[in-house]
């Protein structure tokens, strides 16, 4: 199979960067941000993040399934990211700049902003994440294009973590109400524009296969493709083992900035991240190389192992332990890249599970029905946790009761660990290997010479 060009790989890659720039603070800083300068309740952020989650199970498999069947003369999934990023990009200025008022009217802007940030989100990420299992067939090649996409979904993780401290630091601004609000419209102002530009780099240089966009033979409604793929047992398998660990994985990604102010007494949250993060680019290469070798699941469950048993001594951690607070995440984040690139190139080669079933391709679909699971996960993540800590007696910029100190320990570090067991197991039935994957597009492309 001819290798994806360098260049392509690149520029498919580019809009995961920019994703990942204005993802990252919509888990970390924006709950945050809304709680401890805006003033609104934790109970109340978790509540409508939790409610913009629900409402993206509808829209993700939906709007999948319609970009598969889109037909215009740039194809099926550019037209997404063309068009679909202006909005997108004036919904995130406008949940990034909140204006002083009436803590209800913050609230009502806060719900709304946050409503059409999702929605358009949406209708930029389904699409794009399509695209990538059409770009090649390879079981190895997929591996090799979609680790780059999520590595440089690393990157962009790394960079939205730099960017607050690091705008606080060239513009100057203090730590207090002001100093935050002046350093998020910033971000706002910087993170829009980036975010349109390397979509259009991307609709620019990557072209769609040719039969992306010819006439198909498709499930006559929405209810027929879910049934048909809950009949695509290696995704069931795959779609269960992820969600799991994504849940608990979503868990720490919302906590850390209270975890690390509030249980270990520290203020350096961000430089922790970086470690993480950092750590996890440095070993991506490494876990897509050992893919190639031992297969994508068994790397897949590697990873986890490495990256779970490294953060399991987290929950035993408690005030003034920043050194081995340090040591544990950068251990844990060795597997972090295997455990985030690893599934999204499972998820290519089910999708073509699916077209030898039934004769069709439904890559939006899956990827929104994929989509569903990843975001609900976040939701309950966000939400759950922020609820729970709500419960327990939180209140920002105060010492905490134990209460609070110990559900925090809890749910950012023992839940996401048992979590991540649980997946695992469910992973081990995952049934395709190199040898069913190749076997499988041999007897795809057989049926496609016979008809």
């Amino acid at each position: 199979m001819r290798q994806v060009p360098a260049r392509i790989r690149l520029a498919y890659a580019l809009p995961a960067l920019a994703l990942a720039v204005v993802g990252l603070p919509l888990y970390v800083h924006i709950p945050k941000f809304y709680t401890d300068t805006v003033g609104l309740q934790a109970s109340w952020v978790g509540a409508v993040l939790l409610f913009v989650r629900i409402f993206d199970a509808f829209t993700d498999p939906l709007l999948g399934r319609i970009s598969d069947h889109t037909r215009t003369r740039w194809g099926r999934r550019r037209p997404y990211l063309l068009f679909g990023t202006f909005p997108l990009a004036v919904s995130l200025w406008l949940l990034f700049n909140p204006p002083a008022a009436e803590i209800g009217s913050s609230f009502g802007w806060f719900a709304v902003s946050i409503f059409c940030v999702f929605l358009f989100w949406t209708a930029v990420e389904v699409p794009y994440e399509a695209w990538g299992p059409e770009i090649t067939l390879d079981y190895d090649e997929r591996t090799r294009l979609l680790g780059t996409r999520d590595g440089f979904v690393m990157v962009g993780i790394v960079l939205a973590v730099a960017s607050p401290a690091l705008l606080g630091r060239i513009l100057d601004l203090g730590a207090d109400s002001a100093g935050e609000r002046a350093k998020f419209m910033v971000m706002g102002g910087l993170y829009a524009p980036i975010l349109v530009a390397a979509c259009w780099m991307c609709a620019w240089l990557v072209t769609e296969r040719e039969w992306a966009t010819d006439p198909r033979k498709t499930a006559p409604n929405f209810l027929q493709d879910l049934r048909r793929s809950l009949e695509n047992r290696p995704f069931v398998i795959l779609l269960i083992a992820y969600t799991i660990s994504s849940f608990g994985n979503n868990l720490p990604a919302t906590l850390i900035l209270y975890y690390v102010q509030y249980v270990l007494g520290s203020s350096k949250a961000d430089v922790f991240l970086m470690v993480y993060f950092l750590t996890g680019i440095l070993f991506l290469p490494g876990w897509i190389a050992l893919a190639r070798r031992i297969g994508k699941k068994r790397g897949w469950l590697l990873a986890m192992a490495v990256n779970t048993g490294a953060f399991a001594g987290v929950f035993f951690l408690g005030y003034g332990d920043e050194t081995a607070y340090g040591i544990l995440v950068a251990l844990s984040g060795v597997g972090f890249g295997g455990a985030l690139a690893l599934p999204s190139a499972m998820q290519a080669d089910v999708i073509d599970y699916h077209q030898w079933l039934t004769g069709d391709r439904l890559e939006g679909f899956y990827v929104g029905v994929w989509s569903v699971a990843k975001k609900l996960s976040a939701a309950l993540g966000v939400g759950l946790g922020l609820w729970l800590l709500g419960r327990a007696g939180y209140e920002p910029n105060v010492m905490q009761s134990e209460p609070v100190i110990f559900r925090l320990r809890l749910l950012y570090a023992l839940v996401p660990c048992l979590s991540n067991v649980l997946s695992m197991a469910v992973a081990w039935a995952y049934p395709l290997d190199r040898a069913a994957h190749r076997a499988l597009i041999r007897a795809i492309e057989q049926r496609g010479a016979e008809t």
